[in-house]
């Protein structure tokens, strides 16, 4: 565990965070005394866990829901985050989904976009509105969330969500560059085969056990893996030096 201080002033920002690997980074940040910015997805009814309706009444948080595959629904999240805080301190742009499988002679124009619209050009209009608020905090961090198909090119149907990941990857990277004399260190990581409900909707249950025999650790992931590398790239502190990374959590499924 991170010192319960360890992003304390520090406004936080955490997309794609109502459920699964964002939830509980947007969970750790405020356990380490950040204030924290939870994107809660495009459902206004979800349930949310108490731990971050705790958070809210006491000002430490504030949820918000939005919609970026509608046009214009990155922006208007962008313009209410600025109405929230002044400065960013971290962004985490972790929203995105596989959306379905796809053959590559089934796929519609329609999924198409969705996919890159989601996974990859929100990001874009995300990073790009939160700039001056990035650039303010002098010495802000952005993490983003790619995937371990980003390099393998993922399973059967998955074709358009790992090259939206690797595109995310590969931006990153000329962003971690083009801001260094900003300050602003840019970063990735790249969950494996993670247990949440992602993979509930896209994956069976034997082509999972499939996946967990040929993982060295022999398991599946979990959020709690996942989140503390977030936290690791976004503290100065801990990882100052660091920029133009992508950080693979995938239990040894990438040892060469």
């Amino acid at each position: 565990m991170f010192h319960p201080k360890l992003f304390e002033n520090r406004n936080v920002i955490v997309t794609g965070a109502g459920r699964g690997i964002g939830l509980e980074v947007a969970r750790q940040f405020l356990d380490c005394g950040a204030r924290v910015l939870v994107h809660t997805g495009r459902n206004r009814d979800r349930a949310l866990p108490d731990f971050l309706l705790t958070a809210e009444s006491e000002r430490r948080a504030l949820l918000l829901p939005a919609n970026f595959l509608q046009p214009g629904g990155a922006a208007a999240f962008a313009e209410q985050a600025l109405e929230f805080f002044d400065k960013v301190h971290v962004l985490v742009n972790n929203a995105g989904t596989m959306h379905g499988r796809f053959p590559a002679g089934e796929l519609t124009d329609a999924d198409y976009e969705t996919i890159v619209q989601l996974n990859q050009t929100s990001v874009v209009e995300l990073t790009r509105a939160l700039l001056p608020a990035l650039r303010a905090a002098q010495g802000a961090a952005i993490v983003n969330t790619v995937s371990i198909s980003a390099l393998t090119g993922g399973s059967p149907g998955s074709a358009i969500y790992s090259a939206s990941k690797a595109f995310v990857a590969t931006y990153s990277k000329a962003l971690a560059r083009e801001l260094a004399p900003d300050g602003i260190r840019v970063n990735c990581v790249s969950p494996g085969t993670i247990d949440t409900d992602f993979h509930a909707r896209y994956s069976s249950r034997d082509k999972l056990e499939q996946t967990r025999k040929s993982i060295p650790l022999q398991r599946l992931g979990t959020s709690e893996d996942c989140a503390p590398a977030y936290l690791f790239l976004a503290a100065p502190s801990l990882s100052g030096y660091i920029t133009g990374q992508v950080l693979e959590i995938n239990g040894g499924q990438l040892i060469c």
